[in-house]
């Protein structure tokens, strides 16, 4: 039975729930709030994914802070519907059988959009093919190509098998999806009788593609040995991948995605900057993340909101209203929100928090260029802020992949250098950071802590869902917070955006914007909380009215309606 929806979204991570390890971070809850909203507003939209059955991982800290994994269990029929469909794709010459598994999203008006998650755990397959789901992001390149071919090819296989034959746009959220233009070239051709590719052919599936790049990061851009895709893959030439998305003996995911989409876009007005010196000979635009407001707002706030903004759920721009909320009600409904952090955190980690010191928050990727321990640069100095002002709370979280022991070592010195400030400022390292904990921390701490190297962060998103409850940012001015930043208004910047050229310039950046992250933090930040509580509290009210009313996926998600989906 052929299924009317037009729009096909696929990456390969998407967070629907906290109970399902589908996702490892930002790129993947990204995912799940554009299909949440997508449900809301009643877009025609499909979702497409793999099943990771082991998950991404389960995160240990052993007494040193260094993390360990561990395969996630969890249980594929609790949360999912086997929807008996099946499609195939071949892998180094077998035949690969997939079946796919259901979750809906639904909107706010009892629109549905069904996700579908692509699983190779079937008897009929080998048993190395029927691993090949399970790790999200796991294995070697062979691995990591294999899963593409899964998400791409065998992606617009199952959309078919599923009975989705009207499809007119295919949003690949990041390169991970895109051999899906491969499949829809094979489909072009053969739907007209030929063994070759036209200039027909090409231009009818650039008309129905849509790319949106993550990262200005090079290591992000996935590239796979021409070799490896030969072997995988077969010939690349009869499938289509020519000269121009190969590179340096490797196929570009990102070149092929670019080079076969009729609209491509990065994540912030920066980030749209950078991608265009990136990829200089490709039109790229830019639209600001978001999040989705009715699943990022705390249980204090929904109460608070349901009292003075009627319809905030399903108008996320009416959030602009919470300029007319009382003070006292805005520091109760957030000291609630405080309390439950703070209870956690001291259960979870003996870290003895207490609700009425000041509490910087920091949860994201362990990766080094995002530099959480930026905030240790000067302990000394740390240590006579806190002892000044009334104390200081820090609280982290954050995985780094298995594979970067450098990101791991960044995780222990946090602990490390977090134990040596033991009566003096309060730190605590949260394991397995999800969404369940992310809302927990996004709406309990006072302030959100954000130190990236410029210009590496794309957008970021920590930021927005913590600004949702109230509490603003101090952040270096990257990503999206160089558009949602009002010096004192929605928060604080560290520093300017002026970005380093080379090394010595970044050795000398680490040490100018710790110091200036430590002026902002003494002469504002702190100032403000524990001696001026009401100009914090217009503060807090302008994080929401101003920054929680325009960087949301009910914006975020229209705009792509507008310039990529229906245009």
């Amino acid at each position: 039975m052929s299924d009317p929806r037009s729009i096909a979204y696929f990456s390969m991570e998407i967070g629907l729930s906290p109970n399902m390890p589908t996702y490892s971070g930002g790129l993947g809850v990204l995912a799940g709030d554009t299909i949440r909203s997508a449900a809301d507003l009643g877009l025609p939209m499909v979702g497409m994914t793999l099943l990771h059955r082991k998950g991404y991982f389960y995160q240990r800290l052993d007494a040193s802070g260094w993390q360990t994994e561990e395969a996630v269990n969890w249980q594929v029929d609790d949360f999912l519907a086997d929807t008996g469909a099946r499609a195939s794709v071949v892998l180094e010459g077998r035949t690969v059988q997939l079946r796919a598994w259901r979750r809906d999203a639904s909107g706010l008006k009892g629109e549905v959009v069904p996700v579908f998650f692509l699983d190779s755990d079937l008897p009929e397959n080998s048993e190395a093919d029927r691993t090949l789901t399970h790790f999200l992001y796991g294995g070697d390149l062979r691995d990591r190509l294999c899963q593409e071919v899964i998400l791409g090819i065998g992606g617009v296989r199952m959309l078919r098998a599923l009975g989705y034959d009207g499809i007119q746009r295919y949003h690949m959220n990041e390169g991970h999806a895109a051999l899906l233009t491969i499949e829809l070239l094979r489909e072009f051709r053969e739907q007209e009788g030929r063994d070759y590719i036209s200039p027909e052919d090409l231009e009818a599936v650039h008309d129905r593609c849509v790319f949106t790049t993550h990262t200005p990061v090079p290591a992000g851009h996935d590239k796979f040995p021409l070799e490896l895709v030969d072997q995988v893959l077969g010939s690349r030439e009869a499938c289509g991948i020519n000269d121009p998305v190969c590179h340096e003996d490797r196929l570009n995911m990102t070149y092929l995605a670019l080079s076969l989409s009729h609209y491509v876009n990065g994540v912030a007005k920066k980030h749209g900057e950078i991608s265009r010196h990136m990829f200089a000979e490709y039109q790229i635009d830019a639209i600001t993340n978001g999040v989705h407001v009715p699943t990022w707002v705390s249980p204090p706030f929904r109460e608070l909101f349901g009292r003075y903004i009627a319809g905030w759920e399903e108008d996320s721009f009416s959030l602009r209203y919470a300029l007319r909320i009382p003070d006292d009600e805005v520091w109760v409904a957030h000291q609630a929100a405080k309390r439950r952090l703070v209870e956690f955190t001291n259960r979870e980690a003996n870290a003895g928090f207490d609700v009425d010191v000041l509490t910087l928050g920091f949860a994201r990727r362990a990766a080094t260029y995002k530099r959480a321990d930026l905030v240790f640069h000067d302990v000394e100095r740390l240590r006579r802020i806190a002892g000044q002002h009334g104390g200081l709370q820090l609280v982290f979280a954050g995985k780094a992949h298995p594979k970067d022991d450098e990101g791991k070592k960044l995780i222990q010195r946090v602990v490390e250098v977090g134990r040596s400030l033991a009566g003096s400022v309060a730190v605590a390292y949260l394991p397995n950071y999800d969404m369940e904990l992310a809302v927990l921390l996004t709406s309990g701490v006072d302030v959100w802590l954000n130190t990236p190297q410029r210009p590496l962060e794309a957008s970021g998103t920590s930021g927005m869902k913590a600004a949702l409850n109230g509490v603003p940012s101090l952040s270096v001015l990257d990503g999206w917070w160089i558009e949602g930043c009002i010096e004192g208004v929605t928060g604080w910047a560290i520093g300017t955006d002026d970005t380093p050229q080379d090394e010595a310039a970044e050795a000398a950046d680490w040490a100018r914007t710790a110091q200036l992250l430590y002026d902002k933090l003494e002469q504002a930040v702190a100032p403000s909380f524990y001696a001026n509580r009401a100009a914090f509290i217009e503060v807090m009210r302008h994080a929401i009215a101003l920054n929680g009313s325009f960087f949301n996926t009910q914006r975020m998600v229209a705009q792509y309606a507008a310039k990529a989906y229906l245009g």
